[in-house]
């Protein structure tokens, strides 16, 4: 038998900012004080939404010891609750310690990683699950536990089967029992850590209160509830699950409404995602040029070799930036765009429902798609009208000074957003038992919690960046315009060269919006329709001219705003210059505001 917590044995404390004070199994302490655990560290919870959010500073290793606490808190419930169970010192020892180490295998970045390794090896389905268990084989063998939890704990082969079940609990649809590490007569252990049942476990719990807690958020769902009316009942078909009492079936749905709130607002926010790309682009440039370890591994590489990765964590960007290898150059300028929050452009997004999107889950068909898009917009067509072929005329003249734009150019991103279990109502999985049958259970209709519950449970976001280019591009742009205030007449050449100084760049905002409103959503009047008395040229598509004691003068590059068949204008860029100085910019032509605009954008 394991040891029990006596006066003797020492349980360290951590002082944990969700938790309060939690105590940690001497076994759990050892783990915990491994390179491997450490690495944890530095690995953001959040990836790139800590650029969003200033608070969202957590990492893995805090969320880590967040489930082990849970994990033993449930367990312990349980075992005093229900002691026929048969739950002993092992089981419970077991579910805490894969608790602990169930994120052992997240790479730089947490998920933007898996992103990454999508991309680079999109035949060999890499999941940070898989590497979690090969990381817990890893610690115990190389730091000498194995040996301390099998003498010390009397911790069997069966028993580290089963931690890495419940780390990575892979099971199919299959009837028959699939699990080695423990009997059918025990399944209700399995759906603690990572349930695949409901998806209702103590993972979730933890992060939806921890993320929430430092993205200033409230969470109403109270893990101390659940903990309080779980109890382990037998279905129909002879099996045992942990079921939820009756009246808590409000509270139940709350845990999926916080895990669909996190993800919208904070997990996909527009710029978090656009930090993502960003990151996972960088990793891409610089995957065949950064070498790791003593083998000099690719970062791809890196994950097979568990020394090597031991040590793969979010200063992979700053050991890239400090290299002086000039093949890092381009993974080098993503990185300080992300530095200078010159991020790539949330150009739109829209919501559909799950089956309408089925054809954008690979990369060809992104590609495919943009390629269609990219057609269009460039006119690279002939059923066009007047306006369209005189702008295409322009453009086809100017080919040689400025390049056409490419699918390179622009990322789509799809993001499912459910409650957990596909299309599927994740409550209808899960069951409950009442007060006077405690031992009984059954599912719980929709109609008898309440009539104004949700009826879908899944919807597909696309979203559409562009890259662009740096925020120097379009500070040539002002630089190119300031020599009016000097003569009053346009000067000079529009070779896109910059003639004078601007005093000043947008330098970002801490609220994760990038200034220079490159979100995507109009600030003002970007109809493309004059305000005032100005007349416009109507085939001018590259300004629009608003007067009001002053002009505001914004260039707006037809290749982006005209998405795919709807003509209206996206807001890019401007500057404010006072009316008196500036009175000549309405002498500047459409051809000329055309080719400024797009020479320096693109």
């Amino acid at each position: 038998m394991a040891d029990q917590p006596t006066s003797t044995q020492v349980y360290k404390v951590f002082n944990d900012s969700v938790h309060g004070h939690i105590e940690m199994h001497p076994l759990l302490v050892k783990i915990i004080d491994t390179p491997e655990f450490q690495r944890l560290r530095n690995v953001k919870q959040f990836g790139g939404g800590y650029y969003v959010y200033p608070g969202a500073s957590h990492n893995r290793f805090e969320h880590s010891l967040g489930v082990a606490h849970l994990a033993g808190k449930l367990v312990q419930n349980l075992k005093d609750s229900q002691p026929d169970l048969g739950i002993d010192d092992e089981d419970e020892l077991c579910v805490q310690i894969a608790g602990l180490c169930h994120d052992l295998g997240h790479g730089p970045f947490s998920h933007a990683f898996d992103d990454f390794m999508e991309q680079v090896q999109e035949d060999d389905k890499w999941k940070h699950e898989d590497q979690s268990v090969k990381m817990f084989d890893h610690l115990i063998i190389k730091g000498h536990i194995k040996g301390i939890m099998e003498k010390k704990y009397n911790l069997k082969n069966e028993d580290f089967e089963f931690i890495k079940e419940l780390i990575n609990p892979d099971k199919d649809n299959k009837t028959e029992w699939q699990f080695k590490g423990r009997t059918q007569e025990k399944s209700f252990l399995y759906e603690i850590v990572a349930n695949k049942l409901t998806g209702i476990d103590v993972d979730k719990m933890d992060y939806f209160s921890r993320d929430c807690h430092h993205l200033g958020m409230t969470s109403n769902f109270s893990h101390e509830r659940y903990m309080m009316f779980a109890r382990v009942c037998t279905d129909e078909n002879g099996e045992k699950h942990i079921c939820m009492r009756d009246k808590e079936a409000v509270n139940m749905y709350e845990l999926f409404h916080v895990r669909n709130l996190i993800r919208q607002r904070a997990c996909h926010h527009r710029v978090a995602k656009a930090v993502e790309l960003m990151i996972t682009d960088a990793l891409i440039e610089a995957n065949s040029h950064f070498k790791l370890g003593e083998e000099n591994l690719t970062i791809c590489e890196a994950v097979n070799d568990l020394d090597t990765f031991t040590h793969l964590t979010d200063d992979i960007l700053q050991e890239i930036e400090r290299s002086t290898d000039d093949n890092l150059k381009q993974s080098q300028e993503i990185i300080k765009r992300i530095r200078d929050r010159d991020l790539y452009r949330f150009v739109d997004g829209e919501l559909f429902k799950r089956n309408e999107v089925r054809s954008l889950k690979t990369t060809k068909e992104k590609k495919d798609l943009l390629e269609k898009w990219i057609k269009k917009i460039t006119n690279q067509q002939t059923n066009l009208s007047s306006e369209e072929q005189q702008l295409k005329d322009f453009l086809d003249k100017k080919n040689n000074q400025h390049p056409k734009l490419s699918p390179e150019d622009f990322r789509i991103v799809v993001i499912d957003l459910t409650y957990g279990m596909e299309e599927s109502n994740p409550i209808d999985s899960l069951l409950f038992y009442k007060k006077n049958q405690p031992d009984k259970s059954y599912k719980l209709s929709k109609a008898k919690v309440s009539h104004m519950l949700p009826g879908t449970f899944a919807e597909t976001r696309v979203m559409l960046f562009y890259k662009g280019l740096p925020k120097k591009h379009v500070k040539r742009l002002w630089e190119k315009l300031m020599p009016l205030e000097v003569s009053g007449e346009p000067t000079g050449d529009v070779s896109g060269e910059p003639t004078g100084a601007v005093s000043g760049e947008p330098t970002g905002d801490v609220s994760g919006e990038p200034t220079g409103d490159v979100s995507g959503e109009p600030t003002g009047d970007v109809s493309g329709e004059p305000t005032g008395d100005t007349p416009v040229d109507p085939t001018d598509k590259g300004i629009y001219i608003h007067l009001e004691g002053e002009i505001t003068t914004s260039l707006i590059s037809q290749q982006i705003i005209n998405m795919c068949e709807d003509d209206n204008y996206q807001f890019f860029d401007d500057k404010t210059f006072e009316y008196t100085d500036y009175t000549e910019l309405q002498h500047l032509t459409s051809a000329e505001m055309w080719e400024v605009s797009h020479r320096f954008f693109f």
